[in-house]
């Protein structure tokens, strides 16, 4: 088996370190498989320990060692590198939030640290990096830029693209894509980052492949609706992407109002706080994503394609806790990747989410609606050939 390193931010229960380095030491589920990593956790560094800490416990139970520095754990504990892969979670903890509300996780510092390490060595392997690559693009962009200076695999995200899809919808590569939204719920530089992720694996295998976004709008509140009303964002795709929600919020009620042809009754009084996220590609293409809390608990997909009578749509299904198997379908592409030395898909669909998401905050904090985004127009890639997410 290969040896890895883990570099977490915390390891408590659920947080996703516990969630996706627990797989790696004991196994998971697979399309009903029962499945074993092909890498082995032979050594950790932790940033914090709360009260609840699992990592310790872990150690003494699978027998690798928590070390005081990254370097020390990518050496295990010797003088060069001494894993062929790394996972970089730092997604939970108790970190200082900037003034767009955005928590300063350390991926980026700790990347540096995993490069330099890499650097003194004249060693590499591939690295993982949970969720965003940065809260900030110019930071992710190095990220993504030291990777392919280094010529090792980055693979990065959210579990979203990979998990079960209610139906089992893969948008064919070159689709001539109309329109797209996805909805989703959560808070802010959290679970809008799984909905715009979502989104973005599915626009990226239109005509051309990604061209990169020439800008983003906020917004919030009434301005949602008043947007969906004057055509900036489907009302028939929202009512297509609900139709595949296990959790829709009332009830419909047929008196003509045009909100009643989500499926979801009063759309307008049940959503908290409503928020759209309004994509601007550059070759055209508008995609919207809608945080609609209080009015459906699901990761949900819609989009026109050309020359189709209906739209298409499907859920990316989350599995409760305590099970959250969703991260099984990351986890075995994780593994791919320390298996294979390639990234199953571009981490330039991260690279451009995190871009994405502080474009719209900077826009929200700024009281603006529209920003422009010159510089995600510079990533543009293909996608992947192969689907990648889970099935029954």
């Amino acid at each position: 088996m290969k040896p890895i390193a883990a570099v977490v931010t915390e390891y408590r229960y659920l947080s996703h370190a516990q969630v996706i380095c627990d797989r790696f030491l004991s196994g998971y589920a697979l399309n009903g498989q029962p499945m074993r990593t092909n890498a082995k956790i032979v050594s950790m560094y932790v940033d914090q320990f709360p009260d609840n800490d699992l990592s310790r416990e872990r150690a003494e139970r699978f027998g690798f060692n928590i070390h005081p520095t990254i370097p020390s754990a990518l050496r295990n504990g010797g003088h060069a590198l001494a894993v062929e892969g790394v996972l970089l979670i730092a997604e939970h903890g108790q970190y200082p939030q900037n003034e767009l509300g955005q928590t300063l996780y350390p991926r980026h510092e700790f990347f540096r640290q995993i490069v330099k390490t890499f650097q003194q060595d004249q060693r590499t392997a591939p690295v993982f990096v949970d969720k965003h690559l940065s809260y900030e693009f110019e930071k992710a962009e190095r990220m993504a830029r030291e990777s392919k200076r280094g010529n090792f695999a980055l693979m990065a995200g959210s579990s979203i693209p990979v998990a079960i899809r209610l139906p089992p919808l893969e948008l064919p590569l070159e689709s001539e894509l109309e329109e797209a939204l996805a909805v989703g719920y959560g808070g802010l530089d959290s679970y809008d980052f799984h909905a715009l992720e979502g989104l973005q694996c599915m626009t990226e295998r239109r005509k051309g492949g990604e061209t990169g976004v020439q800008a983003v709008e906020y917004l919030e509140g009434e301005e949602v609706w008043k947007a969906g009303d004057e055509g900036v964002w489907s009302w028939e795709l929202l009512e297509s992407a609900v139709s595949r929600s296990d959790t829709p919020q009332g009830n419909a009620v047929e008196d003509g109002r045009p909100e009643n042809l989500v499926g979801l009754g009063y759309a307008r009084e049940l959503a908290k706080n409503p928020c759209a996220y309004i994509l601007h590609y550059a070759d055209g293409l508008r995609a919207s994503m809608l945080m609609l809390n209080g009015a459906a608990n699901d990761f949900l997909f819609a989009a026109r394609l050309r020359g189709e009578p209906a739209p298409v749509s499907t859920q990316f299904f989350l599995t409760p806790t305590p099970g959250v198997h969703h991260f099984s379908g990351l986890v075995h592409k994780i593994d791919e990747m320390f298996e294979t030395g390639a990234a199953p898909y571009p981490a330039d669909r991260t690279l451009l989410v995190s871009g994405v998401m502080e474009a719209c905050l900077k826009a929200r904090h700024a009281g603006v609606r529209r920003i422009e985004t010159p510089e995600l127009l510079k990533v543009q890639y293909q996608p992947s050939a192969k689907s990648h997410f889970m099935r029954y």
